[in-house]
């Protein structure tokens, strides 16, 4: 007898759940607002919307499958099965949470606040993930390969991202490194950092930094298997350069960064907390991943 499939619900907690939290009680919330002038009636509008998102999908499962729920600070923790089927609720940010703990599984991007999300990855209203999940279900659905990034150091750590990696200091100090193209070029840098992204980063931070260079700055499509990279800040001082800043790099090459500093680390999307350390001498290579997120649209 095969096992029933299952659908793996990841969500997040809405800003009422953080307020409630904070003030213990949803009343005293809105009383402690309210003697600033500020109204709530936005913050629950967006919860309920999230819930009710949730609830329609969780409704949506048939009832012969398993099904599981997930929130985001406890991805990390979650163990998912290769067969999964992942249904992220919430906005594109949570996919990319997501994306670094998956290996293949079909993910369904659910949007519960239409207008308010860009939409880039949470492209389903509630209303249309019952017929989506028929469509995996029946080997029928049209995917997107997401590229993702890859940073690895020498002594066999690594992580992944789905929009991009950032390699600075700890404490927003200034970071020193040798950076190394695929081309053979290198530059010793003392820099806010080294962002390299995917083009699902490209629609984000890395499209910021790319506005305010002096010349125009080619960015990767969604699909695309190139990467983009940028150097922040960089300081042209007696012993380190500010030339070699920005570039694509094609598939299959990788950018090499050789530590000259303390205290430095790398991490994916925004997520701090799950990074890696880098002491001095230490050699990261970032490149595209060999993995993809595998979106259904």
């Amino acid at each position: 007898m095969s096992v029933a499939p299952r659908v793996v619900v990841v969500h997040r907690h809405s800003e009422r759940d953080e307020l409630v939290a904070e003030q213990g009680t949803w009343g005293q919330a809105e009383f402690v607002q309210k003697r600033r002038g500020i109204s709530l009636s936005s913050v629950k509008k967006r919860h309920d919307m999230l819930s009710g998102a949730v609830q329609a999908v969780s409704t949506g499962i048939p009832r012969e499958w398993r099904r599981g729920t997930v929130e985001r600070a406890d991805l990390p923790r979650f163990l998912f099965e290769p067969e999964d089927v992942v249904v992220v609720v919430g906005q594109d940010g949570l996919v990319a949470n997501t994306a670094k703990y998956l290996d293949g599984q079909p993910v369904i991007g659910i949007d519960p606040d239409p207008g308010r999300n860009m939409g880039v990855l949470v492209r389903h209203s509630p209303n249309d993930f019952e017929s989506l999940l028929a469509r995996v279900g029946a080997g029928r659905a049209r995917f997107e390969a997401r590229t993702m990034v890859s940073a690895a150091t020498d002594d066999g750590e690594s992580l992944l991202a789905l929009n991009e990696v950032y390699l600075g200091h700890s404490e927003h100090q200034s970071a020193r490194y040798l950076l190394s193209t695929p081309e053979g070029e290198q530059e010793h840098h003392s820099s806010s950092g080294l962002l390299v992204g995917s083009g699902t980063g490209a629609t984000g931070w890395m499209l910021s930094i790319a506005r305010q260079r002096a010349r125009q700055v080619t960015l990767p499509g969604p699909t695309d298997p190139e990467l983009g990279w940028f150097v922040r800040e960089a300081w042209p001082g007696p012993t380190t350069g500010a030339d070699l800043t920005e570039g694509l790099l094609p598939d299959g090459t990788e950018l090499t960064v050789r530590i000259e500093g303390e205290s430095l680390v790398v991490f994916g999307d925004g997520i701090e907390a799950d990074r890696l350390a880098l002491g001095w001498g230490q050699t990261v290579r970032i490149r595209a991943a060999e993995r993809h997120l595998r979106l259904v649209v």
